[in-house]
């Protein structure tokens, strides 16, 4: 038998092998107590990951993995109860390219499980100064126990994260590739929210002291208060940041900031804010939520209870609420009262001269509204709230009769349009309400109107506008665009993209420029253009081109349409007069005149013709009876004149023979 002893020479079993089957076996053990979490099996391949953990969701998988690092030691506890081992940075660095890796140490003296996140070793080494990015191992200190507690925190950080991480990827695969860019800019920036709760309040509140990151701190809203719980105090910070977006009119979680006002009141009496600070906050959270009553109940407790200590600056924020909160009640004199004695404590409160100069603009002072205006500077908070001055100041501007301030400001906004679509819609709409008060603005519209399409391609609203103000400026002595012709061109590729009654008024302009050129014929053809598109009125500037074009046949159903039904004024028929006239329709023509001068006794013109037709028929004694009384009403008009000098025999003075008969001249399309 003594032969057989090297049979006996087997590999041996390392001690570090009983003690990783007893981290495991520990680890297992607690999963087995989670229901929050299941075990997807060990790594094949063990490069630095042990085990892979997937989150459950209320009995629900999720395929959110948790990526684990096993370690054990035998090692004596350090001097104040944590536990340290040895990794290799190698090993670090792989459990960092999955989000929330952590490792866990089972410590076999005291029969317990530690962790420690990735996150918080990388954290541990850079914020402590050392040099460690080339070393081949780092020392791991487990100071937390890992609790069921513990694994559900994870979890649901883990969860909640993976779900926003996923719903941005969707977003972006789902969205037209041309939609792509916007929907990234408008989008929070994704925030990784540390497993440590000191580290998570730290994050937190530098966020929301920076004044920029409501937003951020929203969509993170459900990891910090996974992290912190959700009675921590810091949670504040987080519904404070949700309060701040719906007072700026961004918040789509009304349900936090309900919660939020319980929250808050229920911090009053005592923890880390001040009770002052508190009931301001809860002001501002019920006037999100649209309840002014409460709202100003709120400010007056905060101003019941503010002290000096706490400074004026807090005191002129809360007054200048106030006011905001009685204005949302109707009672705007009070809001203005407090808003100037929020001034006096605070001469640069930004928000105070916001709301003064909304005031004046209603009053329609805008010179006080400018004023005011000009004193609001915005440093931090949403892009909306920045770009809100200039965008009033901009109606300021137009409404002093300053187009060239007005623009610059619209040219400085534009700057922010593409993270803010708001912006194109809102100078659209005060470049068409004043872009034809003037000519320095008709001008000034055309660049502004240019941009717009180059952003907005084929809008109808715009092409339009930009069509109109062209045919504004052409009207003018000091005109330098395109002739006729040319305009022509970009007014037909234009016009199809608008509707009939906005194409048919553009026409209808075309068609009068066509006019101003004397070419009768191109006016006729605008003209029917806007009556095919939408009838109507159009029908008279047709019917009065036809009768310059001497087709009275085709002119006079279209004017007696006017004059019997659509403009029935003493100007339609006038228009119909002549038609009948050139008919050789006399007594239809004179009926015409008479309902003329019924409808307007003061209508010249169509006396002196009613007299003329009479005198070209060969009724002298029915002319010179009209004409007579005409010149008694119109003494100083220049037919009345004309008929001094053509008939002094019957008016008086010296006769040009030459000049007898004929009917006055025709009456001109009227505008």
């Amino acid at each position: 038998m003594t032969a057989m002893k090297h049979l006996d020479d087997l590999p041996q079993r390392h001690r570090n092998h009983d003690l990783e089957a007893a981290a495991v076996q520990a680890f297992d053990a607690l999963l087995v107590q989670s229901e929050d979490l299941i075990p997807q099996g060990r790594d094949v391949s063990d490069y630095g990951t042990d085990v892979q953990v997937e989150v459950i969701d209320r009995a629900r998988t999720t395929n959110v993995r948790i990526h684990v690092q096993l370690k054990g030691t035998d090692a004596a506890l350090n001097a104040d109860g944590s536990v340290s081992v040895t990794v290799s940075r190698a090993t670090l660095n792989y459990l960092l390219a999955q989000p929330y890796s952590v490792f866990v140490c089972y410590h076999r003296p005291t029969d317990s499980l530690r962790i420690r996140s990735a996150d918080a070793v990388v954290r541990k080494y850079e914020h402590g100064g050392r040099r460690w990015t080339h070393q081949a191992s780092l020392t791991v200190s487990f100071t937390e126990t890992l609790t069921v507690d513990r694994l559900r925190s994870l979890a649901g950080l883990a969860r909640s994260g993976a779900a926003a991480a996923r719903d941005a990827r969707f977003a972006q695969t789902a969205a037209e590739p041309e939609a792509v860019a916007t929907l990234i800019r408008a989008a929070p920036p994704h925030l990784h929210v540390p497993d440590e709760p000191r580290a998570a309040i730290t994050l937190l509140q530098r966020l929301f002291e920076s004044g920029r990151s409501d937003a951020a701190i929203s969509a993170a809203f459900d990891r910090f208060r996974t992290v912190l719980g959700p009675e921590h105090d810091a949670l504040a910070y987080a519904y404070m940041a949700e309060i701040n977006l719906g007072m700026d009119g961004l918040g789509a979680h009304t349900d936090r900031i309900v919660a939020a006002v319980d929250f808050l009141v229920a911090r009053i009496d005592g923890g880390h804010f001040g009770p002052t600070g508190l009931r301001y906050c809860i002001g501002n959270a019920y006037s999100a939520l649209n309840r002014n009553q409460e709202s100003a109940a709120a400010f007056d407790a905060a101003l019941a209870g503010w002290s000096p200590d706490e400074g004026d600056d807090l005191r002129a924020q809360i007054l200048k609420n106030l006011g905001d909160a009685h204005a949302g009640l109707g009672d705007s004199a009070r809001a203005v009262t407090l808003y100037r004695d929020a001034l006096r404590l605070a001469p640069y409160l930004a928000e105070a001269h916001h709301a003064l100069g909304r005031h004046a603009m209603r009053e329609g002072d805008y010179a006080a509204a400018l004023a005011h205006f000009d004193q609001v500077v915005f440093p931090d908070g949403p892009q909306r709230r920045r770009s809100s001055v200039p965008s009033w100041r901009v109606n300021v501007l137009f409404n002093l009769a300053d187009g060239k301030a007005a623009f610059r400001e619209i040219f400085g906004l534009l700057g922010d349009a593409a993270d803010a679509g708001w912006v194109w819609n809102w100078s659209a709409q005060q470049v068409s309400l004043f872009g034809r008060a003037n000519d320095e603005n008709a001008r000034l519209s055309l660049p502004f109107w240019d941009r717009y399409l180059k952003a907005n391609p084929g809008c109808p609203g715009g092409t339009r506008e930009r069509l109109l103000n062209i045919l504004y400026l052409r009207q003018g002595e000091a005109y330098d665009g395109p002739d006729y012709a040319a305009f022509k061109t970009q007014f037909e590729e234009g016009v199809l993209l608008l509707q009939d009654e906005t194409a048919a008024y553009l026409w209808d302009r075309l068609g009068h420029w066509a006019e101003d050129e004397d070419d009768h014929g191109e006016a006729e053809h605008c003209f029917r253009r806007a009556h095919d598109l939408a009838g109507g009125d159009y029908g008279y500037c047709l019917g009065s081109t036809l009768l310059q074009l001497d087709r009275p046949a085709e002119a006079l159903p279209l004017l007696l349409e006017q004059a019997e039904r659509l403009q029935p004024d003493d100007k339609s028929w006038c228009q119909v007069a002549t038609a009948y006239t050139d008919l050789g329709r006399d007594a239809e023509a004179a009926a015409a005149y008479e309902k003329a001068i019924a409808l307007n006794p003061d209508g010249a013109g169509a006396w002196f013709d009613l007299g003329g037709l009479h005198w070209n028929a060969q009724r002298a004694a029915e002319a010179v009876a009209i004409w007579t009384e005409a010149m008694d009403r119109f003494p100083h008009h220049a037919l009345a004149d004309r008929l001094r000098t053509d008939l002094p025999a019957i008016f008086g003075e010296p006769a040009d023979p030459a000049t007898l008969g004929g009917r006055p001249p025709r009456k001109q399309p009227c505008r």
